[in-house]
């Protein structure tokens, strides 16, 4: 174990979330051991701004949340405290140790007794020691813990060596940690493109031997570790180096045959370029703008295909209102009574009102899949959306009613970002800018004046009167006697 004092590293608490602060400074007066660990004592180190500030900490969960009033556990195999400021999430997570197949806390599958090179890791919640825990992590250098109560650096791998050397190497044989958890190899090569660091040869060896394994790793993992891959501004690099060492045929092998197309990586280049533009991650990087990052290269998801789309919904809805039947084509113009016999005219007025009720629904698409890993429908479906309005965007031309009425839409701010990103039209974007900034102004203009105590604000919209239960008058009769 090797200890580093304040005085011989570079971490402030400045640099630190005070959120995070909090956390620890509240675990330790209670008199448990609470660590910064992880990929933020990484970050601060390499001199780059932590996305996540993860705790590690010797107190249970259920310890935990009787100290933390807005905290929650998660989890069912790995329980986790989750300690919410706002939109923010401080992760404390119990140190733990690491458990093998075929003990009492892993019990072996039948599938274990059969062939015993299974060696993936399927329990996981045995509380342990700070070392235990540095020891089952994955790769050195996320295995830093940085103590709040001495301002020092904790190393129990040689995590501050491979940092300074800027290399990737498994904590352990890479071969038996890969079995456990095929997902390190992914993150391995995203860490290595990330960081620009170089991966050990033992880790590149293990990959080429055990990569087809991370097939059987969750498909939900995995595509959340594909979002996080084009959250980093490191996108295009990562993918080149995901094709390079096989990783991407297993799971995505449309991503893999596409590798030696420019489509792709220029598609790749444009999101890095505009996510490098923000200090941290920003909200307008939504699952729906990063899955068309991916998605129309590979022609998976078309604007022509979205437009289309779109158009046979709105086509379908109005033959269903227009054919429904019109009550007034029965009326007698002079009288305004009924021109033909009551009960044929309640006969259509039934159907027309179950088909107002019951507009025919489009047929829904089949969802769209990338390889192994299942795309979210409202994501697809607001990715359709965004490419749909991309033509209206361009149309410089289009009245000023046009364009308000497009602002309104829900998918108009992604909309925006996509044109920004893919959309190669920088007058386009500038002409919206400049139409936004002239509905702000126009909106501060007319702001509505804070109304008297009591009194409504003017141009409210008024409360629509109830209407009382009781007879109603339709066509001229009663409507109990046409029952």
């Amino acid at each position: 174990m090797l200890i580093v004092p304040r005085s011989e590293h570079a971490i402030s608490r400045r640099n630190i979330d005070p959120d995070a602060l909090k956390v620890l400074y509240r675990l330790q007066h209670f008199k448990y051991a609470a660590y910064l660990v992880g990929g933020s004592v990484r970050d601060l180190l390499l001199g780059r701004q932590p996305k996540d500030f993860d705790i590690g900490t010797d107190a249970h969960p259920y310890q935990i949340k009787k100290l933390f009033r807005n905290c929650w556990i998660i989890g069912r195999r790995f329980r986790l405290a989750h300690v919410r400021f706002g939109n923010k999430t401080i992760e404390v997570a119990t140190f733990r140790r690491a458990i093998l197949p075929g003990t009492e806390n892993e019990p072996a599958t039948a599938d274990d007794r059969d062939a015993p090179a299974d060696l993936m890791i399927r329990h996981d919640n045995t509380f342990g020691t700070p070392e235990e825990d540095a020891f089952r992590r994955d790769f050195t250098i996320n295995a830093l813990f940085y103590d709040l109560a001495s301002l020092s650096i904790i190393d129990y791998v040689g995590g501050l060596d491979d940092l300074r050397d800027g290399v990737i190497r498994s904590i352990g044989d890479p071969r038996q940690r890969f079995q456990e958890d095929p997902v390190r190899m992914f993150r391995a090569v995203a860490f290595a493109a990330r960081l620009g660091f170089r991966l050990d040869q033992p880790v590149i060896e293990a990959i080429q031997e055990h990569r087809h394994l991370i097939a059987n790793a969750s498909p939900a993992r995995l595509i959340e570790e594909y979002y996080k891959v084009l959250r980093s501004g490191a996108a295009q690099e990562t993918f080149r180096l995901l094709a390079t060492h096989g990783l991407l045929e297993p799971i995505t092998p449309e991503l893999h045959h596409s590798a030696g197309e420019d489509a792709l990586w220029d598609s790749l280049g444009q999101l890095d370029r505009y996510r490098r533009r923000f200090d941290t991650v920003p909200d307008t990087l939504t699952n729906a703008v990063l899955l068309g990052t991916l998605l129309v290269p590979l022609g998976l998801v078309t604007a022509e295909a979205a437009e289309k789309g779109f158009a046979n919904r709105d086509l379908q809805h109005t033959a269903a209102t227009a054919f429904a039947p019109d009550a007034t084509r029965y009326r007698d113009a002079s009288t305004g009574l009924p021109a033909v016999e009551p009960h044929r005219l309640e006969e259509r007025l039934a159907s027309g009102r179950a088909a107002r009720r019951r507009p025919p629904r489009p047929p829904k698409e089949p969802p769209v899949r990338i390889g192994l890993l299942p795309v979210a429908r409202r994501d697809t479906d607001q990715l359709r959306q965004i490419l749909a309005v991309q033509r209206r965007l361009m149309d410089l031309e289009s009245s000023p009613r046009a364009k308000r009425l497009l602002m309104r839409r829900s998918h108009f701010g992604e909309a925006m970002v996509w044109l920004e990103i893919h959309g190669r039209a920088p007058e386009a974007l500038e002409h919206w800018r400049g139409f936004l900034e002239a509905a702000r102004a126009v909106s501060a203009e007319h702001a509505i004046d804070e109304p008297e105590p009591g009194e409504p604000a003017l141009g409210a919209p008024q409360r629509r009167r109830r209407r009382r239960r009781g007879r109603r008058r339709s066509h001229g009769f009663d409507r109990r006697e046409r029952e």
